[in-house]
């Protein structure tokens, strides 16, 4: 068994400890000692880099990346969106995210062909698609009578996301854990992207919610809800659900139920930027949508920059998609914008990021016994603001992939 050390690095190891240099050895793939002077079969020279546990993102869309107008998608062939999506992963993986939530449109085979070292990607949890109600975020209907083609069609390894009342919403839960879902999402209000909804008004009714939260729990699943609305915001958190995704219109009752009930925030602040970026790329975009993405933006980091005052858990989660694939980091300045210090944005990726998914025992930290995934940083300090162009390394289990 080879020993390989990572020698003289500056290690930010997401614990909360101040950052200082020291070896890290490695042996199959996990951290076996962290210290000064350590010996190994080979060695690596960090000096001068800052080295980090494999960040998180805990919010992505591979089947999309920054143009979701219905003409894209017409135009593209089914299977080519499989090629595209391991392009997108390949990207994502570049730029120092390590493992993802998926939060809806890749299917299982995907997932499987990058745990069988088909393509390079992030390790994945797959939402596979977003539940929605009739007339909800999730549905593709228009007032012409027909269902445009969009991220969340059905195909066999994607059921059909509409449902309505506590028992279809059961039967759903079962049909995603069945196709291979590591985590339930659902929408309990609208959205920005979906023309005909509100981003204000809640979705679902609570037995329907305390329905998908029992079948999750039942299959040791957790649940993420795309929650915009405070009303559905506060939904959510009653019946349990671990993640508020977006969080657009918190108000303070809402936070304080966050902080009691333990409830995770997913930021998402780069997202409703990125629709007026891909609106100025020439996207072909409704009226509708850019006029919700323009009113969202600044109540959105009002509402963010809240919950982070108030110590509500903030895990980092782009939405790219929305974004093109890639840019992930971005997120990291947007939150530290908002009054997080960079070492905690960077443990919002990391640490935080692992504890909201359950993966807490072997990612999100530099320490003895856990997988080495790492990024490696050139410099040493832990300013957030241009940090993509400062990505030197990238490792999963210890393995430095190509960039």
């Amino acid at each position: 068994m080879t020993r390989t050390i990572w020698a003289n690095g500056t290690i930010f190891d997401g614990t909360g400890a101040a950052p200082g240099v020291a070896d890290i050895a490695i042996e199959d793939g996990r951290i076996v000692e962290i210290g000064a002077g350590l010996d190994g079969d080979e060695s690596i020279d960090c000096s001068g880099h800052l080295i980090t546990p494999g960040l998180f993102d805990c919010h992505v869309h591979f089947m999309a990346d920054g143009d979701f107008s219905p003409n894209k998608h017409l135009g593209t062939p089914f299977s080519m969106n499989f090629y595209q999506a391991a392009e997108r992963m390949k990207r994502t993986l570049a730029c120092g995210i390590t493992t993802v939530r998926e939060a809806g449109g890749t299917d299982l085979g995907v997932k499987e062909a990058q745990e069988h070292g088909l393509i390079a990607g992030p390790r994945m949890h797959l939402s596979i698609t977003i539940l929605s109600q009739t007339g909800g975020h999730g549905d593709n209907w228009e007032v012409c009578g027909a269902h445009m083609p969009g991220l969340m069609d059905p195909h066999p390894g994607r059921p059909h996301n509409i449902v309505d009342g506590p028992d279809e919403m059961r039967r759903k839960v079962r049909e995603l854990i069945r196709a291979g879902a590591d985590v339930i999402k659902v929408c309990t209000s609208g959205g920005v992207l979906s023309p005909r909804d509100d981003p204000q008004h809640p979705h679902f009714m609570p037995d329907e919610l305390d329905v998908l939260v029992a079948e999750a729990t039942a299959a040791h699943r957790f649940v993420m809800a795309h929650a915009q609305a405070t009303v559905g915001i506060k939904n959510a958190i009653r019946a349990g659900i671990r993640s508020i995704e977006h969080g657009i219109y918190l108000d303070d009752e809402a936070i304080q139920m966050m902080l009691d009930a333990g409830t995770y925030l997913v930021p998402t602040l780069v997202a409703p930027l990125g629709v007026l970026e891909a609106a100025d790329r020439g996207v072909d975009l409704p009226p509708v949508v850019l006029d919700k993405a323009r009113s969202v933006v600044d109540v959105h980091r009002e509402s963010i920059r809240k919950a982070i005052d108030a110590g509500v858990k903030i895990a980092m989660g782009t939405d790219s998609g929305v974004t093109p694939h890639g840019q992930n980091l971005r997120e990291l300045a947007l939150m530290a914008d908002l009054g997080m210090s960079p070492a905690a944005t960077f443990e919002s990726s990391t640490r935080v990021a692992a504890e909201l998914m359950g993966l807490e025992g072997d990612l999100g930290t530099l320490e003895v016994g856990k997988i080495a995934d790492a990024v490696m940083f050139g410099g040493t300090d832990l300013d957030v603001a241009e940090l993509h162009p400062r990505v030197a390394k990238v490792a999963q289990a210890g393995v430095f992939v190509d960039l």
